[in-house]
C-alpha cells in the first residue's frame, strides 16, 4: 500500500512538473507579429528591376551545355547594376559568376550567393513564367522569383547602393552566382577552385536556404526566419534485379519486378535508417515551443521526458520532420521489359537518398545494400556526396545572421534548422566553416509551394527588407 502511494505521489509530481513547464512558456512576439509587403516608390522600382531578370529565361540542364542564355542574363545584370560592374573584379567560369569587392582587409572575406539558373516551367501558369508580370497586388510573377533571382537581386542591389553611398567594407565581399545549381553542375566547384587557388578563406558564406515563413511547422503559430545550419548528404542509387525473362502468358514467381516491389515495400514498412534528434533539431523545437498549440507545447517543453517517443512518432506525423532526423530514400524511376507481354530479364529502380550526419553515406548505403540483397537485388551507386559540416548555432556567424535578421524584422523568431534539400554551399566547405543557408525574404504558403512548381511569384514589397538585410551584413562584417 505504501509503495502504491509513493508511485501515485511520483506521478502527481511528474504531471505537475510537465504541465508547469508548458504553462511557463509564454508566447513570443513571433506569434502575433504581422508582416506586410512595403508599398511605394522603392518597392515598385525593385519589382520592375527584378522583372527584367525574370524575363531572361535561364533554365539549366546537364543535357544542355549551351551557355549563351546565361551570357545574355549577365548583360541584364550589367545594365541593372552598373556600379557593381565598374567597381568589382569580375570572373566568369563557364557561365557562372564571381565578383570581388575589395575592402580594407581588416576582417576575413565574406561571400553572398544565389544561383542564376532555374528549373523548367511546364504546366498552365496564371502568368507566363518568363514574362515578368507584376499584378495589381504587387506580386512579381515568374520562374526564379523565389528560387533564387529574388535574393540574387537583393544581393546585387545591396552592393550597388553601398557603392553609390561611398561605403567601403572592412572585408573583401564576394558575390557568387552559379548557372548549374539546379543539377549540381560545375559552376560552384569551378568557383571554389579559384578561391582555393588564391588562398581565400571565408569568415561567412550566405547562400539560399530557409526563408521567413509563417507556421514553419504544423502547430507552431507565428513567423520565423529559418536559418539552415545543416545540409544532408546526397546520393542517387540504382537497384537492379535480374531473371530469366520469358513470356508473360506463363508468369513465374519472384520475377525481377516483383522482387523490386517487395524490396520497396520493405523499405516503406520497416525503414532501415535510425531516427535521432540532433542538437540543431532540439534547439529548433526549443525556440518554437512557446508558440505551439498547448498539446504540442506540453510535449516539446518536456523533451527530457518525451524525446524517445517523439523520435519514433515524428517521421509518421510529418515527412518534413522525419527528414530532419534520419536518412531518407525516395524511389524515383523504374524500368522493366520493353514489351507489354514480356517478363523482364532485368529490371531496375532508382532511389534518391539524403544522408543524415549520424548515418552518413557510407553507412546508409551499406544498410540499404544489405536489405536489397535479401531480395537478390544488386546495388549500384550512381552519385554520392557526404553530409556537409554543421554550423554551430552558438557561433559568431550564426549570431551575426540572427542579430541582423531581428533588426530588419523586429519580433520575428529566428531558428536554426536542417536543410533537407541541396544547395551550392556544399562545395564551399574547404574555404569556410560557416556556410549558412538563409534567404532573408518573407514568403507566404502559396509562394513556398510554388518553388519548382506552378505560379512562382514574390511580392515586390518584400525586396526592400531583403536589400537592407544584406547591406547590414556587409556593414557588420
Amino acid at each position: 500500500m505504501v509503495i502504491l502511494w509513493i508511485v501515485l505521489l511520483v506521478l502527481v509530481v511528474l504531471v505537475f512538473i510537465v504541465v508547469g513547464r508548458a504553462v511557463m512558456l509564454k508566447p513570443t512576439a513571433a506569434k502575433t507579429i504581422k508582416l506586410e509587403p512595403e508599398t511605394g516608390e522603392r518597392a515598385e522600382s525593385y519589382g520592375k528591376r527584378l522583372a527584367k531578370m525574370i524575363q531572361q529565361e535561364t533554365i539549366s540542364s546537364r543535357y544542355e551545355p549551351e551557355r549563351e542564355k546565361f551570357y545574355r542574363f549577365h548583360e541584364t545584370l550589367e545594365e541593372l547594376f552598373p556600379k557593381v560592374h565598374e567597381t568589382c573584379e569580375k570572373h566568369v567560369f563557364d557561365g557562372s559568376l564571381l565578383f570581388k569587392w575589395s575592402g580594407s582587409g581588416k576582417h576575413e572575406p565574406i561571400l553572398l550567393m544565389s544561383h542564376q539558373d532555374v528549373v523548367e516551367a511546364g504546366g498552365e501558369w496564371e502568368h507566363e513564367p518568363f514574362r515578368g508580370d507584376i499584378d495589381e497586388t504587387g506580386r512579381v510573377w515568374g520562374r526564379g522569383t523565389v528560387d533564387t533571382k529574388g535574393s540574387l537581386f537583393c544581393i546585387f542591389t545591396a552592393v550597388e547602393e553601398l557603392i553609390a553611398e561611398g561605403f567601403r567594407p572592412e572585408c573583401d565581399v564576394y558575390i557568387a552566382s552559379s548557372c548549374t545549381e539546379e543539377w549540381s553542375g560545375n559552376g560552384a566547384p569551378l568557383t571554389v577552385e579559384y578561391l582555393k587557388k588564391n588562398g581565400v578563406h571565408l569568415a561567412l558564406l550566405l547562400d539560399e536556404g530557409g526563408m521567413i515563413i509563417e507556421e514553419p511547422v504544423a502547430g507552431v503559430k507565428g513567423i520565423y526566419g529559418m536559418v539552415g545550419v545543416v545540409e544532408k548528404g546526397y546520393g542517387d542509387v540504382k537497384f537492379i534485379a535480374k531473371g530469366s525473362g520469358g513470356h508473360a502468358s506463363a508468369p513465374k514467381k519472384n520475377t525481377p519486378l516483383v522482387r523490386l516491389a517487395k524490396f520497396m515495400l520493405e523499405v516503406e514498412k520497416h525503414n532501415p535508417f535510425k531516427a535521432q534528434f540532433t542538437p540543431t533539431v532540439r534547439e529548433m523545437f526549443r525556440r518554437m515551443a512557446p508558440n505551439m498549440d498547448f498539446g504540442m507545447k506540453l510535449i516539446f517543453a518536456n523533451m527530457w521526458l518525451f524525446e524517445p517517443i517523439l523520435v519514433k512518432l515524428l517521421p509518421t506525423i510529418s515527412s518534413a520532420g522525419g527528414a530532419m532526423i534520419r536518412t531518407t530514400l525516395a524511389f524515383t524511376m523504374a524500368k522493366g521489359a520493353d514489351g507489354l507481354n514480356v517478363l523482364p530479364q532485368e529490371a531496375y529502380i532508382t532511389g534518391n537518398m539524403r544522408f543524415i550526419h549520424h548515418q552518413d553515406n557510407e553507412e546508409s548505403i551499406r544498410l540499404v545494400t544489405e536489405l536489397a540483397r535479401k531480395y537478390d537485388i544488386e546495388t549500384e551507386v550512381i552519385y554520392q556526396d557526404a553530409p556537409c559540416p554543421i554550423v554551430d548555432y552558438k557561433g559568431d556567424a550564426f549570431q551575426l545572421i540572427e542579430k541582423v535578421a531581428t533588426e530588419v524584422y523586429p519580433g520575428v523568431g529566428i531558428s536554426p534548422y536542417v536543410m533537407t534539400g541541396g544547395t551550392d554551399a556544399k562545395y564551399y566547405k574547404e574555404v569556410s566553416e560557416n556556410c549558412i543557408r538563409f534567404a532573408p525574404l518573407y514568403i507566404d504558403s502559396q509562394q513556398y509551394a510554388s518553388i519548382h512548381g506552378l505560379n512562382e511569384n514574390i511580392y515586390q514589397g518584400v525586396l526592400p527588407k531583403g536589400v537592407d538585410f544584406y547591406k547590414m551584413i556587409i556593414r557588420k562584417s
